[in-house]
Parts: C-alpha cells; structure tokens; sequence
C-alpha cells in the first residue's frame, strides 16, 4: 500500500513539474499572408504577424512583430511595420502590473516613426476555458515624427488602453479581437486606434488558416491623406 501511495505522488509531482514547465515554455506565434498578380496589373502584398512570449514564474515577456509591405507596377504604395514588446507581473491571478515599449512606422500614413513607452496595469476581466478577455491601461512618454517637408517631432504625455479578446469556438476554430486607443492628455484630438478581427481553424496540431480584418485609424492625419488604413488578409499561421 505505501509502495502504491509513494508511486502515485511521484507521478503527481511529476505532472505537476510538466505542467509547470509546459506554462513557462517559449510560446511562438506567426501569421504570413502574400498575394502576386501578373498580367495587366503587376501587384504585390506581404503580410506578417508574429508574437512570441515567455513566461518564468509570475513574470512574463512578450513580443510582438506586425509588417506590412506592398508594391504596384513595381512602386512601392506600402511600408508600414510595428514592435511591440511587454513585460507582465502577476501580482494576482487577475490582477499584475505591465510595462510597454513600442516602435511603429509607417511612412505612407505620414510618420518616419512614432516611438511610445511606460508603465500600466493589466486586468484579466474574463478568464475561462473557452473565452478570456485581457485588460491593459498604460502612461506612456511618446514621441512622433512626422514624414513631410518639416520633419517635425512631437513629444507628449499619453496613454494607451487596449482589449484582447479570445473565444475558443470550439475545438478547431478560434474568434480574436483586439482594440487599442492611444492619445495625448494634452490634445484630445490626437490619439490613434488600432483593431483586429480574425477567426482562426486548426488544420494540425502546428498549422493553421486565418482570415483577418486590420483598421488603423489616426483622428488628425497630414493634408492629404486618409484617417482611416484597412487591411484584409487571408493567413496560413503557424504556432509552435
């Protein structure tokens, strides 16, 4: 009996070391979508979406990659990328403090780059099985430079607040969205958003096929262009 006892808590803490590790493990994910036509009209579309991220205890690091590139006849009408890294704490379950760096660039929108970094919290205000709704709100010191004849640089205290949220439909299928709106405390006329809508079905256990629907929005753009930039992509995806 004790010998039966003695295995049985040997390969619970066995399971609970892998499931330990299994929480900490590098997790990747990559979304890559390209489109070329040939004939009439020469058009090229590239689109990349990776995060990656890591967790050790109640800490987490994660990063985020978002590209997008397009040409036509052979002249380039889109340059636009995004980094995004995020460092988390768990000060609870729910609750744990975040701290936010990020770097966008986008020429064809109107900025060389717009850089953004500080502290914030998170909240996790839906955490089940199926669905989880995570909460951020950070400060942030930013800066943008604009791409026009000035090269003006504008620096300012902001904030960001963003919403991902994550149904798990069912087995295969997955519905994503995410919304963040970034501004100015001084000027409430300039702030930024940006949205994400995608629903994803497993092909294996590493691939598999996504569409998405990309808004980035900006309520002051430079004479001449539009406020408003959507993308629509359909992805083959990758996690690992």
């Amino acid at each position: 009996m004790k010998k039966i006892l003695l295995s049985t808590a040997l390969i619970a803490s066995f399971a609970l070391g892998a499931q330990a590790a299994d929480a900490n493990q590098l997790v990747t994910h990559t979304e890559l979508g390209y489109i070329q036509t040939n004939g009439n009209t020469d058009t090229k579309a590239f689109n990349l979406d990776a995060n990656a991220k890591k967790a050790w205890g109640k800490h987490q690091f994660s990063l985020k990659a978002d590209a997008q590139y397009g040409s036509a006849d052979d002249k380039e009408n889109k340059k636009k990328y995004l980094i995004e890294a995020n460092y988390d704490y768990a000060i609870t379950n729910r609750f744990g403090f975040n701290y936010l760096v990020g770097y966008k660039s986008d020429i064809y929108a109107g900025f060389d780059y717009q850089f953004y970094t500080g502290p914030g919290a998170k909240f996790q205000a839906i955490k089940t099985e199926k669905q989880n709704l995570a909460l951020t709100a950070n400060i942030l010191y930013s800066q943008d430079k604009y791409h026009d004849a000035t090269s003006t640089i504008n620096d300012y205290t902001g904030y960001r607040a963003q919403g991902v949220y994550n149904w798990n439909i069912k087995k295969d299928l997955k519905f994503t969205q995410e919304l963040a709106i970034r501004g100015d405390f001084d000027n409430s006329d300039n702030y930024f958003a940006h949205s994400k809508t995608a629903i994803i079905t497993k092909l294996s256990d590493i691939f598999s096929a996504g569409l998405s629907y990309k808004v980035d929005y900006m309520n002051r753009p430079l004479a001449g262009l539009e406020n408003k930039d959507t993308t629509f992509t359909a992805n083959l995806i990758m996690d690992y």
